[in-house]
């Protein structure tokens, strides 16, 4: 019976081995690897936490089925008689101590680093919504919105889905490599997550309050995530999409979007003295409407229920042209409508006021100038 138990023993103990040696266990079961050294450090901190637990757990399992066997009441009627053992005492209370302060210390020098947020060379402003993010690149005074973009076609199984299914957004956070960046996260409304587990970045974003994190990115690509608290209706449709480039071709970016903003301004200026047919606004205000409205009213303006009104035949969008205003422009509290007046230009805001009030049989045939929401600001 020995032989046999012994036997087992050794079966057991070689499957688990040949289990840990081989690469589809690796990655199948192990962490996702990082990109950047903190990430790497971290997941060596669960590699020396796994193992201590395996090592303590087969010391102490295998002791206890030592006992079991070896001492059970067939071979040994009559039990042992001894009281307690000052040495034993002293090595299962030391062994555990020396056990955790070995591990304390690499985690307690990690954990310290990870909290180091002092002297970035970028700082990020990132602010969150139902249901996007919105970055702000501090030093260089440039910020834009990050929507997902995933058509609504896959979301209702009306097409096969994408290869990166609600993981793309429009506008993505793009960094530097080389560079030590910050992270400040705050909310416009609940509580959100900015995550990406490739950076093991983390951070919760909270109305009220900024937090902070930080990453330097050794190499370049595109890393994906996702907000990771249940933020509302819309959780799974905000995505997190960051394109790491090298530190020339970001410095090429920032002054791109630099020109794109003054460009954009000048626009802005030609759009408000210009006078706009509904046949010019229609189609703008439409694209607006799909990107930005169409996920809580319906892209046929039906609503869903009380929480998102119907706007085909709807009181707002068929009642006084300026409540229609400004309840786009500024939201209403206590709903989860937003302002959209930091979102929008004028010519978007008019535009989709505009697509609003005479789509889906709504015939007000109210034509909003964009020079009417630049007043209205």
């Amino acid at each position: 019976m020995i032989s046999m138990s012994n036997g087992l023993r050794n079966c057991l103990t070689l499957a688990f081995l040949a289990s840990f040696s081989t690469l589809t266990f690796a990655v199948e079961f192990d962490l996702r690897e990082g990109v950047t050294d903190m990430s790497q450090r971290i997941q060596d901190l669960h590699h020396l936490s796994l193992a201590v637990c395996v090592v303590v757990g087969i010391v102490v399992f295998g002791a206890m089925f030592y006992s079991i066997v070896a001492h059970r009441r067939s071979r040994h009627p009559k039990p042992a008689d001894f009281h307690e053992s000052l040495l034993v005492e002293i090595v299962w209370t030391t062994v555990p101590i020396l056990i955790l302060v070995g591990m304390a210390i690499p985690a307690t020098t990690t954990l310290l680093e990870i909290e180091d947020n002092s002297d970035p060379d970028l700082t990020i402003l990132i602010t969150a919504s139902q249901w996007k993010w919105h970055y702000q690149y501090l030093e260089a005074d440039i910020g834009f919105y990050s929507n997902m973009t995933t058509p609504t076609a896959q979301i209702n199984n009306l097409e096969p889905k994408g290869e990166n299914y609600l993981l793309e957004v429009d506008n993505p956070l793009v960094l530097p490599t080389n560079k030590k960046v910050r992270f400040l996260t705050t909310s416009n409304d609940v509580i959100h997550s900015w995550w990406v587990p490739d950076f093991a970045v983390k951070q919760d974003a909270i109305p009220g309050f900024i937090n902070e994190a930080w990453a330097r990115l050794d190499q370049p690509g595109l890393f994906r995530g996702q907000c990771a608290e249940l933020c509302g209706k819309d959780h799974a449709y905000m995505p997190v999409v960051v394109e790491v480039r090298l530190e020339a071709e970001f410095d090429k970016w920032i002054d791109d979007q630099r020109l794109a903003k003054e460009l954009s301004s000048g626009q802005a200026v030609a759009d408000r003295n210009k006078t706009w047919t509904m046949a010019e606004l229609m189609p703008i205000g439409e694209q607006v409407f799909l990107t930005h409205c169409a996920t809580c009213h319906e892209s046929t303006g039906v609503g869903q229920g009380v929480t998102y009104p119907a706007l085909a035949g709807g009181e707002i969008p068929n009642g006084p042209l300026e409540v229609h205003i400004d309840l786009v422009m500024n939201g209403k509290g206590g709903t989860e409508m937003q302002s959209w007046a930091p979102q929008l230009s004028d010519r978007e805001l008019a535009a989709v006021i505009t697509y609003e009030r005479n789509a889906w049989g709504n015939s007000t045939n109210d034509v909003v100038q964009p020079k009417t929401i630049y007043a209205t600001r």
